[in-house]
């Protein structure tokens, strides 16, 4: 498995291109804003494009999808059913504070906790990390010992849950019960911000160590 991100838009989102070395088949994850950077980079890669991995229905992890979809038409796009509305109502998707919203059609795939995405060579589990927003989930790879966790989980951090849907004492209760279940070597490939791994924010995460809830 081969990773390059970018840190794109005013909210400095963590957008994820991932590949198959061997066949150059690979996914994005989140496409935020300024989509022609990571349209580029998959064409100048010779990448495959197959499939569109959300971890939530928020502007910054979907900006773009419009424009990638149109540009890989195959690509199959993949996320909760739970954030559905988030796709068409700018009020819950955050978009309405922009001069153009963002409105999105129907995921390919809706798919929930438990569910194992194949694609491209790699085997994705969903993970249940609701809280940020109704229909939060994270994407683990046991094989490759990572999780794509959306505004769930960050380094030091967790999502905010100030926003429409959100709950923090669900986000709370799914980090601690679903992530923290996952092997401390687990590296957390977050939507803002750097890398850390499970281990890590088991020991040191202010939210998650005896403060939040």
């Amino acid at each position: 498995m081969k990773i390059m991100y970018m840190v794109l838009g005013p909210f400095m989102t963590n957008t994820y291109i991932v590949y198959n070395e061997q066949t150059m088949d690979g996914l994005v994850v989140d496409p935020s804003f300024s989509p022609e950077q990571y349209i580029h980079a998959i064409q100048e890669k010779k990448i495959h494009l197959k499939s569109i991995l959300l971890t939530h229905g928020h502007v910054d992890h979907m900006a773009g999808m419009n424009d990638l979809r149109k540009a890989f038409p195959e690509a199959e796009m993949y996320m909760d059913r739970r954030d559905r509305e988030f796709l068409r109502d700018p009020e819950k998707n955050l978009s309405y504070m922009f001069p153009k919203p963002v409105l999105v059609d129907d995921a390919d795939h809706w798919v929930k906790d438990g569910d194992t995405i194949t694609t491209c060579g790699f085997t994705f589990r969903v993970i249940d990390t609701a809280g940020h927003t109704p229909g939060g989930i994270s994407f683990y790879d046991e094989k490759e010992g990572l999780v794509f966790t959306g505004d769930s989980l960050f380094q030091g951090s967790i999502g905010r849950t100030d926003f429409p849907g959100g709950s923090l004492k669900e986000l709370v209760g799914n980090i601690r019960k679903n992530l923290f279940a996952l092997p401390d070597a687990t590296v957390v490939l977050s939507g803002h911000g750097s890398q850390t791994t499970i281990g890590e924010e088991k020991r040191s995460n202010p939210f998650l160590n005896g403060g939040a809830l």
